[in-house]
């Protein structure tokens, strides 16, 4: 997605060889229009594959998730990190630990919001060590659910996470796939024409 890669590179900033900030336009303030493109995108790329709703983790994967979910006209549901009076019971749980803010947080989905035999896309911001993408699957198939995919917006495929996801059969689309953030400069990985067939 030529949109997505040109704002990575005019407005990402790398803050060492693997961590990039993207909060002018993703995950603090948003680009609503620029999200309307990536919601598209994934709902193109999952248009034929039956999707009854698109799961997110709070906050940055709400924006994309909440377009595609537009798109394919499907409901969005979100785990939370930090659970509400009014969620005190009847939940799925998974346990998800974040590298870049070193916290392990249970995350949790309301079991009213995910039915047996649902077929689920998982939307989120980043794909770096996979661990929300994860939990996120695990809360799926405690729901006797599917997940048909995962839609991330950006990938860090130097690390473990997209690999990882491919390895357990899972469909990972990924709409910008960075190969290196080595010496401040973002590179992405170049698909020639026969791979994207």
């Amino acid at each position: 997605m030529e949109a997505l890669k040109k704002i990575i590179l005019k407005e990402g900033i790398v803050l060492s060889d693997s961590v990039l900030k993207v909060d002018t336009f993703l995950n603090h303030q948003i680009d609503p229009e620029l999200m309307m493109q990536v919601g598209k995108e994934f709902a193109a790329r999952f248009e034929s594959d039956g999707i009854t709703k698109v799961l997110t983790i709070e906050s940055s994967g709400i924006a994309p998730g909440v377009m595609a979910a537009l798109y394919l006209n499907v409901p969005l549901v979100f785990a939370r990190k930090r659970k509400s009076l009014t969620m005190a019971c009847d939940l799925f749980t998974s346990q998800v630990h974040s590298f870049t803010k070193q916290e392990t947080n249970e995350i949790s989905v309301s079991k009213k919001f995910l039915s047996e035999g649902e077929r689920v896309l998982v939307i989120d911001d980043f794909l770096a060590n996979g661990q929300a993408a994860l939990g996120l699957a695990d809360i799926v198939n405690q729901a006797k659910a599917e997940v048909i995919g995962f839609g991330i917006v950006i990938e860090k495929s130097f690390q473990e996470g997209g690999q990882i996801l491919r390895n357990k059969g899972y469909r990972v689309e990924s709409l910008a796939e960075i190969q290196s953030l080595h010496a401040g400069q973002v590179q992405f990985i170049k698909r020639n024409m026969e791979e994207l067939a």
